[in-house]
């Protein structure tokens, strides 16, 4: 795309609210934007985005595009492709961010591939080469055991950037920008699937991702019981509770607890791990823990290499006492 310029991105606003990842989103793109000395839009889709697009521009946008159609007011892939497309191909930008969520795990790939370009999936950060001005990403490769930095060659230059590995920036309610209307005419038909049904998972406490503690069991713990032991310890320090992988896959908690590479990534103030060895697919989704504490019986489980506390012992004996010395000092 000829004479593209200016950072685009796509972000929701549930309920009115800006979204937690367009949060994240803008911090990068707002960082960008400074780097090269042009403009930031984010484009806000739904049926009625209400107060998120001051909330945006308070958060670093330049511009917001409310992007409304009632054809919005529920996730569709096809429709959501169409008023993205229909946003790229008005505002010609050179750079897009996208969040890896589960909405932009579909969108991202299906967006570059309508406009004929690469996609950068799964980034830690982005930045700009000095020397062209060219988008630069770094990602996670060979299961998260390294860190590639990748650019694109082509235009517009797309970036899927993984939630929670940026902070979003502090509201500013004396920044000023620009808020357009862009309602969009999408056609229902272009649906290829349609939605039979919508079950609501209930959820109780705090979300994982959003946890400032989290307690994490492995596949150490043998089974499914010992999971309610660290239900427990994470109700006392008001956290949530996480897991392997492959405690996920024995079937002992639900896939919507697993960090890691391919769950969720989460950055707690404190991150405690229970008789989880430690591999480098689960580390990619924790490795952005301010404060890690390992409980492992095997000394020399690779966990402690990532940790800044550890108890090498029997979890058995370490978690009932630890339980019972935070109950304590809470209650007293």
């Amino acid at each position: 795309m000829a004479d593209a310029t200016g950072i685009l991105v796509f972000g929701d606003a549930p309920a009115g609210q800006l979204g937690s990842t367009a949060q994240e989103l803008l911090a990068a793109g707002r960082s960008l934007a400074d780097s090269l000395g042009q403009e930031l839009t984010i484009a806000l889709l739904g049926a009625d985005v209400a107060r998120a697009p001051q909330q945006a521009i308070s958060q670093g946008a330049d511009r917001v595009l409310a992007v409304t159609s009632p054809a919005l007011g529920d996730y569709h892939p096809d429709l959501y492709l169409s008023a993205m497309q229909s946003v790229v191909t008005e505002t010609n930008p050179g750079i897009i961010l996208i969040s890896r969520n589960n909405e932009g795990r579909e969108l991202a790939p299906r967006l570059a591939f309508r406009l004929g370009v690469g996609l950068a999936q799964d980034c830690l950060e982005v930045g700009v080469d000095t020397d062209t001005g060219r988008l630069l990403a770094n990602r996670p490769v060979y299961g998260g055991s390294a860190v590639a930095v990748v650019s694109c060659n082509q235009t517009p230059q797309i970036a899927a950037v993984r939630p929670k590995t940026y902070e979003p920036l502090d509201a500013d309610s004396a920044r000023s920008g620009d808020v357009i209307a862009y309602p969009v005419d999408i056609d229902a038909s272009e649906a290829k699937s349609r939605v039979v049904d919508v079950v609501q998972e209930e959820a109780a406490g705090i979300k994982l991702e959003d946890a400032r503690i989290v307690v994490s069991g492995g596949r150490g713990l043998g089974g499914p019981e010992p999971f309610a032991q660290l239900e427990e310890l994470a109700a006392l320090l008001g956290g949530a509770v996480g897991a392997s992988r492959a405690a996920v896959d024995s079937g002992w908690v639900p896939a919507n607890q697993q960090v890691g590479l391919t769950g969720k990534t989460i950055t707690p103030d404190l991150y405690i791990t229970v008789a989880i060895s430690g591999a480098s697919q689960h580390m990619a989704g924790c490795s952005g823990s301010k404060a890690i504490v390992a409980i492992n019986k095997d000394g020399d489980a690779n966990i402690f290499k990532e940790a800044r506390y550890g108890v090498v012992g029997d979890w058995e004996k370490v978690i009932p006492a630890l339980t019972e010395t935070i109950r304590e000092l809470t209650q007293s």
